[in-house]
């Protein structure tokens, strides 16, 4: 189903999540937008995240710093330049305005001062909604994911959709689930309490590989 209708607004956006949809373009500069709903959906377990020895012992290095909602619009850029993408200028704009809403936010890893990885999604309820993601550095968009995922759970969600599932994101412990299964947890997950903001400042990079090995 395409929609190019200018009604497209960020409330029209949030009760297409809470029904199991979402949106993608065929490309940047197509300006229609259609939406999904996959039979098989990509999940997290937000007890099984992996951080794997090598991703452990990156982010105790700590050449990487992390923060939260510091630069969601360069975040979206990000996951934008690529040469096949969905986020066209209609769905960049949506998501800035949910972002401005509370409603969109976004993990941003940097070397530096420079953003080289990061993560961003939508939150109802307690689900997360993951929309993209992107790496300019090696393990960037790995450890906007491990801080991602202990963020959530300390904040009491208890849904991370992933939407697809990639090779990347099934070794980081993504699972698929059949669409009736995603729409029983989604119904349980809106309807719950949580905050992508209580958690208040990001932790060291210890206490996340610590909390990751008790519930892993």
């Amino acid at each position: 189903m395409k929609d190019s209708d200018p009604t497209l607004t960020p409330a029209l956006l949030l009760q297409a999540y809470q029904v199991g949809l979402f949106p993608m373009s065929e490309g940047r500069d197509d300006p229609e937008v259609f939406w999904v709903d996959p039979k098989m959906r990509g999940v997290f377990p937000l007890d099984g995240f992996n951080i794997s020895r090598s991703l452990a012992r990156t982010m105790r290095r700590g050449h990487f710093t992390v923060t939260c909602d510091m630069a969601f619009g360069e975040v979206v850029k990000g996951c934008a330049e690529r040469d096949e993408t969905w986020i066209n200028d209609t769905i960049f704009d949506l998501y800035l305005r949910l972002h401005q809403q509370g409603a969109a936010h976004s993990v941003e890893v940097w070397q530096g001062t420079g953003l080289v990885g990061g993560v961003y999604g939508v939150t109802i309820g307690g689900a997360f909604f993951g929309e993209s993601m992107f790496s300019r550095k090696t393990d960037a968009s790995k450890v906007a994911l491990a801080y991602l995922v202990d963020r959530l759970v300390l904040g009491g969600f208890t849904l991370f959709d992933t939407q697809f599932i990639t090779d990347h994101l099934a070794s980081l412990g993504a699972i698929e689930i059949p669409r009736a299964t995603y729409h029983d947890l989604l119904a349980n997950a809106i309807t719950s309490d949580a905050s992508f903001t209580a958690p208040g400042g990001l932790p060291p990079a210890q206490d996340v590989i610590q909390r990751n090995a008790q519930t892993s």
